[in-house]
């Protein structure tokens, strides 16, 4: 391979294949496209979408930032299986919050819409939920399933509790049960639902209705509402993510298995 050929592709790259960065006039449109993965998110795709945060804040030619996915899934979250393409690298170097997009795009000087089009659950909710606003397809669920996995995610326990209240909180989180659009729309975790087939349409100009508000003040406002959203305990998820029961969680979801902890008599067949 010859020196012009080792750096990435030119243009709008953000460091993996399974995400791209289409340029819609003044509105940025990162895409998640692994379908062969059902979307999961690998490291390099997490990153890769908190470089699109940064680049589009930094671009001048570009007002605002529109995230969806391909098919019949936004994101599943992290991929716990293999990261294909972007097999360089091991997934628990995802679960840090310096690769994650999440704190950028609660505090991005841009508008950011997430155009939720299907499946959404684990980090993809995060994504959802971090967004300035949320347009999901009537199609489109929703899920929670971190505790399966032997996670205690202290972002989703501290954010779901301040957006949706301490009720909902926990049934959501402690059954891991799936939610429909409307269910979503209900609970306020997204902030319209709209047929499958206009949600393009339709996030575009929402977010170009947010792209015509006054910078400066828009600014203000997001650093209130992030304040009102507020910190989560870090420490207590890292020391989590290296427990027993995440190693078993992350075992089991490979082996497609109730983890060890589940009850004999409540285990049942495939992963939870």
């Amino acid at each position: 391979m010859s020196a012009a050929t080792q750096g990435p592709p030119e243009g709008d790259w953000l460091g993996t294949p399974y995400l791209s960065l289409r340029r819609d006039g003044p509105i940025a449109v990162c895409t998640i496209d692994r379908p062969e993965a059902r979307n999961a998110l690998t490291p390099a795709m997490y990153f890769g979408l908190r470089y699109a945060v940064g680049r589009v804040n930094e671009d001048a030619d570009l007002a605002g930032l529109l995230i969806t996915g391909t098919g019949d899934v936004f994101a599943p979250g992290g991929d716990m299986g293999g990261g294909g393409a972007d097999d360089w690298i091991t997934f628990g170097a995802a679960l840090g919050m310096d690769i994650t997009p999440f704190d950028a795009l609660r505090t991005s000087t841009k508008p950011v819409v997430a155009a939720v089009n299907g499946l959404c659950q684990g980090g993809g909710l995060q994504i959802a939920l971090c967004s300035d606003v949320s347009v999901a397809s009537d199609r489109a669920t929703f899920r929670v399933p971190e505790l399966f996995r032997g996670i205690a995610d202290t972002y989703y326990s501290q954010m779901l509790a301040r957006v949706i209240g301490p009720v909902r909180t926990r049934d959501l989180m402690l059954t891991g049960r799936v939610l429909s659009a409307a269910e979503a729309l209900d609970w306020g975790m997204v902030t319209r639902v709209v047929a499958h087939d206009d949600l393009p349409v339709v996030a575009r100009e929402i977010l170009a209705q947010c792209c015509r508000t006054a910078p400066a003040a828009r600014a203000a406002v997001k650093s209130s509402l992030d304040a009102y959203l507020g910190l989560y305990d870090r420490i207590g998820m890292a020391t989590s993510l290296r427990a027993p029961e995440a190693v078993e969680g992350f075992r089991a979801f490979k082996e497609r298995r109730s983890p060890q902890w589940v009850h004999p008599d409540l285990r049942g067949e495939g992963r939870l």
